[in-house]
Protein backbone atom coordinates (compact mmCIF):
# COMPACT_ATOMS: atom_id res chain seq x y z
CA UNK A 1 0.00 0.00 0.00
CA UNK A 2 1.63 3.51 -0.99
CA UNK A 3 1.31 5.84 1.54
CA UNK A 4 -0.35 9.08 0.87
CA UNK A 5 1.78 10.98 3.22
CA UNK A 6 4.88 10.32 0.88
CA UNK A 7 3.06 10.02 -2.15
CA UNK A 8 2.34 14.12 -1.57
CA UNK A 9 5.84 14.68 -1.12
CA UNK A 10 6.28 13.15 -4.32
CA UNK A 11 3.82 15.51 -5.87
CA UNK A 12 5.37 18.19 -3.85
CA UNK A 13 8.83 17.71 -5.33
CA UNK A 14 7.44 17.35 -8.97
CA UNK A 15 5.55 20.84 -8.19
CA UNK A 16 9.06 22.84 -6.93
CA UNK A 17 11.89 21.04 -8.47
CA UNK A 18 14.27 20.14 -5.21
CA UNK A 19 14.44 18.49 -2.44
CA UNK A 20 15.64 21.32 -0.48
CA UNK A 21 12.24 23.92 -1.70
CA UNK A 22 10.04 20.71 -0.64
CA UNK A 23 11.55 20.54 2.90
CA UNK A 24 11.60 24.06 2.98
CA UNK A 25 8.15 24.83 2.21
CA UNK A 26 7.15 21.68 4.77
CA UNK A 27 9.31 22.89 7.21
CA UNK A 28 11.21 19.69 7.00
CA UNK A 29 14.86 18.90 6.54
CA UNK A 30 16.20 17.66 2.98
CA UNK A 31 17.52 14.72 4.68
CA UNK A 32 13.98 13.92 6.04
CA UNK A 33 11.85 14.72 2.73
CA UNK A 34 14.92 12.12 0.83
CA UNK A 35 14.34 9.33 3.38
CA UNK A 36 10.59 9.19 2.96
CA UNK A 37 11.28 9.56 -0.82
CA UNK A 38 13.53 6.23 -0.18
CA UNK A 39 10.06 4.46 1.43
CA UNK A 40 7.93 5.46 -1.60
CA UNK A 41 10.51 3.61 -4.07
CA UNK A 42 10.57 0.17 -1.59
CA UNK A 43 6.56 0.61 -1.51
CA UNK A 44 6.37 1.40 -4.99
CA UNK A 45 9.14 -1.35 -6.36
CA UNK A 46 10.30 1.08 -8.57
CA UNK A 47 12.99 3.91 -8.71
CA UNK A 48 11.65 7.02 -8.13
CA UNK A 49 14.61 9.59 -8.17
CA UNK A 50 17.54 9.68 -10.49
CA UNK A 51 20.16 11.72 -9.70
CA UNK A 52 21.26 14.76 -12.06
CA UNK A 53 24.48 16.61 -10.87
CA UNK A 54 24.08 17.57 -7.25
CA UNK A 55 20.04 17.51 -7.84
CA UNK A 56 17.28 14.38 -8.30
CA UNK A 57 14.77 14.13 -11.54
CA UNK A 58 11.96 12.15 -11.09
CA UNK A 59 12.01 8.60 -12.99
CA UNK A 60 9.01 7.96 -15.52
CA UNK A 61 7.59 5.67 -12.57
CA UNK A 62 7.50 8.75 -10.13
CA UNK A 63 5.55 10.91 -13.06
CA UNK A 64 2.84 8.10 -13.15
CA UNK A 65 2.39 8.45 -9.14
CA UNK A 66 2.29 12.13 -9.28
CA UNK A 67 -0.65 11.62 -12.04
CA UNK A 68 -2.64 9.77 -9.72
CA UNK A 69 -1.37 11.18 -6.15
CA UNK A 70 -2.94 14.59 -7.43
CA UNK A 71 -6.16 12.26 -8.60
CA UNK A 72 -6.22 10.26 -5.12
CA UNK A 73 -5.91 13.40 -2.61
CA UNK A 74 -8.43 15.58 -4.87
CA UNK A 75 -10.85 12.72 -4.41
CA UNK A 76 -10.05 11.92 -0.91
CA UNK A 77 -10.83 15.57 -0.19
CA UNK A 78 -14.22 16.02 -1.91
CA UNK A 79 -15.01 12.59 -0.04
CA UNK A 80 -14.41 14.25 3.32
CA UNK A 81 -16.50 17.04 1.83
CA UNK A 82 -19.48 14.83 1.26
CA UNK A 83 -19.23 13.55 4.56
CA UNK A 84 -18.92 16.46 6.70
CA UNK A 85 -22.04 18.24 4.59
CA UNK A 86 -24.26 15.31 5.32
CA UNK A 87 -23.62 16.08 8.90
CA UNK A 88 -26.13 18.72 10.53
CA UNK A 89 -23.57 21.70 11.59
CA UNK A 90 -19.70 21.96 10.41
CA UNK A 91 -17.48 20.17 12.66
CA UNK A 92 -13.69 18.97 12.93
CA UNK A 93 -10.83 21.85 12.41
CA UNK A 94 -10.19 24.36 9.82
CA UNK A 95 -6.40 25.40 10.10
CA UNK A 96 -6.11 28.41 8.58
CA UNK A 97 -2.87 30.89 7.35
CA UNK A 98 -2.85 34.39 8.07
CA UNK A 99 -0.91 37.45 7.51
CA UNK A 100 -0.21 39.22 10.50
CA UNK A 101 -2.90 41.89 10.17
CA UNK A 102 -5.84 39.74 9.65
CA UNK A 103 -4.26 37.81 12.66
CA UNK A 104 -4.62 40.74 14.97
CA UNK A 105 -8.10 42.02 13.20
CA UNK A 106 -10.05 39.62 11.60
CA UNK A 107 -8.93 36.69 13.71
CA UNK A 108 -10.76 37.39 17.16
CA UNK A 109 -13.75 38.61 16.03
CA UNK A 110 -13.66 35.50 13.41
CA UNK A 111 -13.53 33.19 16.77
CA UNK A 112 -16.45 34.71 18.26
CA UNK A 113 -18.84 34.91 15.35
CA UNK A 114 -17.80 30.66 14.87
CA UNK A 115 -18.05 30.48 18.38
CA UNK A 116 -21.77 31.07 18.20
CA UNK A 117 -23.03 30.43 14.67
CA UNK A 118 -20.90 26.82 14.19
CA UNK A 119 -19.91 25.84 18.06
CA UNK A 120 -18.85 22.28 16.80
CA UNK A 121 -16.31 24.01 14.53
CA UNK A 122 -12.31 24.35 15.64
CA UNK A 123 -10.40 27.36 14.09
CA UNK A 124 -6.47 26.72 14.76
CA UNK A 125 -4.58 29.38 13.10
CA UNK A 126 -0.94 30.22 12.21
CA UNK A 127 0.57 33.40 11.09
CA UNK A 128 2.56 33.29 7.84
CA UNK A 129 2.85 35.83 4.67
CA UNK A 130 1.04 34.65 1.56
CA UNK A 131 3.67 32.99 -0.22
CA UNK A 132 4.80 30.87 2.58
CA UNK A 133 1.34 30.14 3.31
CA UNK A 134 0.10 29.20 0.36
CA UNK A 135 2.84 26.43 0.01
CA UNK A 136 1.57 25.04 2.80
CA UNK A 137 -1.63 25.34 1.59
CA UNK A 138 -0.68 23.30 -1.77
CA UNK A 139 1.32 20.97 -0.07
CA UNK A 140 -1.76 19.81 2.87
CA UNK A 141 -0.26 21.40 5.79
CA UNK A 142 -3.19 23.93 6.22
CA UNK A 143 -7.06 24.04 4.84
CA UNK A 144 -7.71 27.46 3.97
CA UNK A 145 -5.05 30.74 3.54
CA UNK A 146 -6.22 34.28 4.17
CA UNK A 147 -3.89 36.19 1.95
CA UNK A 148 -2.94 40.11 0.68
CA UNK A 149 -2.71 41.30 -2.26
CA UNK A 150 -1.01 44.82 -3.26
CA UNK A 151 -1.43 46.89 -6.75
CA UNK A 152 1.00 45.45 -9.76
CA UNK A 153 2.24 42.88 -7.29
CA UNK A 154 0.01 39.52 -7.86
CA UNK A 155 0.86 36.53 -6.49
CA UNK A 156 0.45 33.52 -9.11
CA UNK A 157 -1.88 30.87 -7.71
CA UNK A 158 -0.98 27.24 -8.55
CA UNK A 159 -3.24 24.83 -10.28
CA UNK A 160 -6.05 23.13 -8.28
CA UNK A 161 -6.31 26.57 -5.46
CA UNK A 162 -9.66 27.93 -5.09
CA UNK A 163 -9.78 31.79 -4.70
CA UNK A 164 -12.71 34.07 -2.81
CA UNK A 165 -12.30 37.43 -2.78
CA UNK A 166 -13.08 38.92 0.72
CA UNK A 167 -12.69 42.55 0.17
CA UNK A 168 -10.60 45.89 -0.82
CA UNK A 169 -8.20 47.35 2.19
CA UNK A 170 -7.65 50.86 1.78
CA UNK A 171 -3.74 52.16 2.31
CA UNK A 172 -3.34 55.69 4.07
CA UNK A 173 -0.74 57.63 5.21
CA UNK A 174 -0.02 57.49 8.62
CA UNK A 175 1.46 60.17 10.30
CA UNK A 176 2.51 61.78 14.04
CA UNK A 177 0.50 64.65 14.87
CA UNK A 178 3.26 67.35 13.76
CA UNK A 179 3.17 66.20 10.37
CA UNK A 180 -1.12 66.02 10.35
CA UNK A 181 -2.04 66.75 6.84
CA UNK A 182 0.89 66.75 4.96
CA UNK A 183 1.00 64.93 1.65
CA UNK A 184 2.98 62.29 0.41
CA UNK A 185 5.17 64.55 -1.85
CA UNK A 186 6.06 66.09 1.04
CA UNK A 187 7.63 63.74 3.33
CA UNK A 188 11.09 63.24 0.84
CA UNK A 189 12.69 64.75 4.22
CA UNK A 190 11.41 62.26 6.81
CA UNK A 191 12.58 58.89 8.02
CA UNK A 192 10.18 56.08 6.93
CA UNK A 193 9.29 52.40 8.42
CA UNK A 194 8.02 50.36 5.64
CA UNK A 195 8.30 46.37 4.89
CA UNK A 196 11.18 44.51 3.54
CA UNK A 197 12.26 45.63 -0.26
CA UNK A 198 11.61 42.12 -1.20
CA UNK A 199 8.20 41.98 0.03
CA UNK A 200 5.32 43.03 -2.61
CA UNK A 201 4.33 45.50 0.51
CA UNK A 202 7.91 47.04 0.75
CA UNK A 203 8.24 47.39 -2.97
CA UNK A 204 4.77 48.80 -3.77
CA UNK A 205 5.33 51.96 -1.28
CA UNK A 206 8.50 52.61 -2.43
CA UNK A 207 7.15 52.74 -5.89
CA UNK A 208 4.39 55.24 -4.64
CA UNK A 209 7.24 57.41 -3.02
CA UNK A 210 9.28 57.41 -6.02
CA UNK A 211 6.02 58.03 -8.58
CA UNK A 212 5.45 60.92 -5.86
CA UNK A 213 9.36 62.45 -6.69
CA UNK A 214 11.95 61.22 -3.72
CA UNK A 215 13.36 58.08 -2.71
CA UNK A 216 12.08 57.07 1.17
CA UNK A 217 14.93 57.50 3.45
CA UNK A 218 13.79 54.19 5.01
CA UNK A 219 15.26 54.41 9.07
CA UNK A 220 13.29 51.08 9.85
CA UNK A 221 13.09 47.99 7.82
CA UNK A 222 10.30 45.79 9.41
CA UNK A 223 7.33 43.43 8.61
CA UNK A 224 6.12 43.84 12.32
CA UNK A 225 3.25 46.26 11.75
CA UNK A 226 2.88 46.58 15.73
CA UNK A 227 6.07 48.14 15.20
CA UNK A 228 5.26 50.38 12.18
CA UNK A 229 2.66 51.55 14.52
CA UNK A 230 4.44 52.60 17.58
CA UNK A 231 7.20 54.36 15.77
CA UNK A 232 4.20 56.74 14.37
CA UNK A 233 2.75 57.14 17.11
CA UNK A 234 6.03 57.89 19.20
CA UNK A 235 6.93 60.55 16.29
CA UNK A 236 10.05 58.55 15.03
CA UNK A 237 8.77 57.62 11.63
CA UNK A 238 6.03 58.02 8.92
CA UNK A 239 4.54 55.15 7.03
CA UNK A 240 2.17 53.88 4.77
CA UNK A 241 -0.83 51.20 6.55
CA UNK A 242 -3.84 49.63 6.06
CA UNK A 243 -7.41 50.71 7.15
CA UNK A 244 -7.33 47.16 9.10
CA UNK A 245 -4.44 48.22 11.67
CA UNK A 246 -6.67 50.42 13.26
CA UNK A 247 -8.83 49.65 16.22
CA UNK A 248 -10.85 52.38 15.44
CA UNK A 249 -10.87 54.91 13.09
CA UNK A 250 -8.25 55.28 10.25
CA UNK A 251 -6.08 58.02 10.21
CA UNK A 252 -7.67 61.22 8.15
CA UNK A 253 -5.36 60.83 5.22
CA UNK A 254 -6.67 59.87 1.04
CA UNK A 255 -6.48 56.79 0.44
CA UNK A 256 -2.96 56.24 -1.56
CA UNK A 257 -4.23 52.80 -3.44
CA UNK A 258 -5.75 49.38 -1.66
CA UNK A 259 -4.42 45.68 -0.94
CA UNK A 260 -6.64 42.88 -2.33
CA UNK A 261 -7.34 40.71 1.18
CA UNK A 262 -8.75 37.41 -0.30
CA UNK A 263 -8.95 33.14 0.63
CA UNK A 264 -7.63 30.36 -1.09
CA UNK A 265 -8.42 26.75 -0.48
CA UNK A 266 -7.45 23.48 -2.57
CA UNK A 267 -10.07 22.78 -5.07
CA UNK A 268 -10.91 19.40 -3.55
CA UNK A 269 -11.75 21.03 0.24
CA UNK A 270 -13.27 24.20 -0.67
CA UNK A 271 -16.72 22.65 -0.35
CA UNK A 272 -16.36 21.46 2.93
CA UNK A 273 -18.92 22.87 5.27
CA UNK A 274 -16.17 24.14 7.66
CA UNK A 275 -14.07 26.11 4.67
CA UNK A 276 -17.75 27.63 3.81
CA UNK A 277 -18.71 28.36 7.09
CA UNK A 278 -14.90 29.82 7.72
CA UNK A 279 -14.97 32.08 4.61
CA UNK A 280 -18.76 33.06 4.93
CA UNK A 281 -17.91 34.15 8.74
CA UNK A 282 -14.65 36.55 7.19
CA UNK A 283 -17.07 37.85 4.72
CA UNK A 284 -19.38 39.20 7.88
CA UNK A 285 -16.42 40.42 10.44
CA UNK A 286 -14.76 42.21 7.39
CA UNK A 287 -18.22 43.82 6.16
CA UNK A 288 -18.83 45.04 9.61
CA UNK A 289 -15.21 45.69 9.82
CA UNK A 290 -15.32 48.33 7.02
CA UNK A 291 -18.81 49.37 7.90
CA UNK A 292 -20.41 48.15 4.39
CA UNK A 293 -20.70 44.77 2.18
CA UNK A 294 -17.87 43.24 1.75
CA UNK A 295 -17.55 42.58 -2.61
Amino acid sequence: MLDLHRLRLLKELHTRGTLAAVAAALGYSSSAVSQQLSLLEKEAGAPLLERVGRGVRLTPQALILVRHAEAVLNRLEQAEAEIEASLTAPTGVIRIAAFQTAMLTLTPPLLDLLARDAPKLRLDAVQHEPERALSLLTAGACDLVLAEEYPCYPLLLRPGLDRVDVGPDPMRLALPPALAGRSLSQLSDQRWILEPADTESGRWARALCRAAGFEPDVAFDSTDIVTHIRLVETGHAVAILPDLVWPHTPPDAPELGHRHIYTCAREGAHRRPGVVAVRAALKAVYSKRVGSPAP
